[in-house]
């Protein structure tokens, strides 16, 4: 897409907003616009004290202007003649309007902190020109939040743990994590640098100065170590961290084909208290269409393999707006979950992650259009209410089909203290393993520290990894 910027210096707010409209559509910035290509062409004046934001775009043969004055200037303003030009010239409706950021929720929290009354829907709908169903979801979802962010500990953190191994590769991740059938040989020397990590992270002044609040073990596959790694890495978290005051500790036993009795019962042995099992689909055929491999029926084994060992917390996530998927397949994957009832049940976007097979492969495949998948959200918030769920947590990304949603729904008393504080950035989130991203917060500034990705990296430098997080600390804490 040819972009022409008169007069502003906005390159990121015109990204969004025109990402919204084409996520696959790469954004070139050129001087003039040429007659025989489509364009964008977006420009800025001030006049008689009004700000001026006008966009003209030529699409398909198809030409279309808006213009618009607001008496401050404001990059909200900006996205509004932008979209209002989209909009004609593609028909394309944006259930979150003018929104793009990813945290929805976080907008109505520090509303509600700085305007003692105020109606938080009529200021998404109006600000944003977010459709009143979404606004009203957000408010929902703030609402849910909010107790536990307020009863959070005031000095509490939050551990990741990342397992980066899978037993295949998904069509639409672009996660750091490798198959273990070109990288098993890794797994024990991974082991043993998260071990070292674990213990050394652990012995710092600034972890044993906090309460560990929550801890979360993803990936990858966590589960697709073995029972033996499990039980290793587990006996090294407890053996070095103080979890005599953490409230939850969830391992994302994903994939179906990674499960078995074994490895639930050490889970078991060491008090896991909230376990993921994935689906992401109950259609075969999409199962076998987006590279897992397991079937519908593999899960509901695992799922109740589970439930036979105890646990009484199980989170499942779908993906509405999956390659080839229809409305009455979703609606299948719904009706099977409303049987089987897990405590949480997390309602994903389909999203095309830059770098995943999907992402370079884009052409070869028939993505649902965004009011289907907006449909299958509806669908998804009706037959989760009339299981008395609530949604409790939303964010959302880069790329996703229709610019929507992600939204976790559990039943009351269920919900993920660390999806919840990890999405608001109310709390310092130290994750450990390839790929991890520490994020210190303090008020309202923000620290961060990564891992290197690549695991054979990972592993060499461990050291170095230590020492990032050590100096972050000790810089934190002045």
């Amino acid at each position: 897409m040819k972009v022409i910027v008169n007069n502003l210096n906005e390159e990121y707010a015109l990204r969004e907003i025109i990402n919204a409209y084409f996520p696959k559509s790469k954004i070139e910035y050129v001087l003039k616009k040429s007659d025989s290509e489509d364009y964008i062409e977006v420009s800025y004046s001030l006049c008689n004290d009004k700000h001026v934001f006008v966009c003209e775009a030529s699409l398909n043969n198809k030409k279309c202007k808006s213009q618009n004055e607001v008496s401050e200037y404001n990059k909200n303003a900006l996205k509004k003649a932008v979209s209002d030009t989209l909009k004609s010239a593609t028909g394309i409706h944006l259930p979150w309007g003018l929104l793009t950021g990813i945290r929805p929720s976080k907008i109505i929290r520090e509303l509600k902190e700085s305007v003692k009354e105020c109606d938080p829907v009529s200021y998404l709908t109006k600000v944003y020109e977010a459709d009143e169903s979404k606004a009203i979801l957000a408010a929902e979802v703030e609402n849910n939040e909010s107790q536990y962010i307020k009863t959070r500990y005031k000095d509490g953190i939050s551990l990741y743990i990342g397992i980066p191994f899978c037993p295949s590769r998904c069509l639409y991740c672009s996660f750091t994590s490798q198959s273990l059938a070109f990288s098993n040989k890794l797994t024990e020397p991974y082991v043993e640098a998260l071990k070292k990590e674990m213990h050394e992270i652990s012995k710092t002044p600034y972890i044993k100065s906090r309460k560990i609040e929550t801890v979360y073990f993803g990936g990858g596959t966590p589960s697709a170590l073995s029972s033996t790694q499990i039980d290793d890495i587990l006996n090294t978290l407890f053996r070095f961290f103080d979890l005599s005051v953490a409230k939850e500790i969830t391992f994302e036993a994903g994939r179906p084909d990674t499960i078995s009795k074994e490895k639930l019962d050490v889970l078991q042995k060491y008090g896991i208290t909230r376990i993921c099992i994935n689906p992401q689909t109950l259609n075969d055929s999409t199962l076998k269409l987006i590279g897992r491999r397991h079937s519908a029926d593999d899960f509901i084994s695992s799922y109740n393999l589970a439930r036979q060992c105890g646990f009484t917390h199980i989170n499942c996530d779908i993906i509405a707006g999956l390659p080839g998927e229809t409305e009455s397949e979703f609606a299948n994957t719904l009706s099977t979950l409303k049987n089987l009832n897990p405590e949480s049940i997390t309602v994903h976007t389909m999203s095309i992650k830059h770098g995943s097979y999907l992402d370079m492969n884009y052409d070869m495949y028939s993505l649902a259009a965004a009011s289907t998948v907006n449909n299958m959200l509806d669908m998804a918030y009706d037959t989760l209410k009339s299981m008395e769920k609530i949604p409790y947590y939303m964010y959302r990304q880069k790329n996703m089909l229709g610019n929507l949603e992600n939204i976790g729904y559990c039943t009351p008393g269920h919900e993920c203290l660390y999806n919840i504080y990890i999405m608001e950035e109310v709390q310092s989130i130290i994750a450990l393993g390839g790929g991890g991203s520490t994020k210190l917060v303090k008020d309202d500034m923000i620290e961060r520290v990564f891992n290197v990705k690549e695991v054979s990296e990972y592993i060499n430098r461990i050291d170095e990894m230590i020492s990032r997080k050590k100096q972050l600390f000790e810089a934190f804490e002045f």
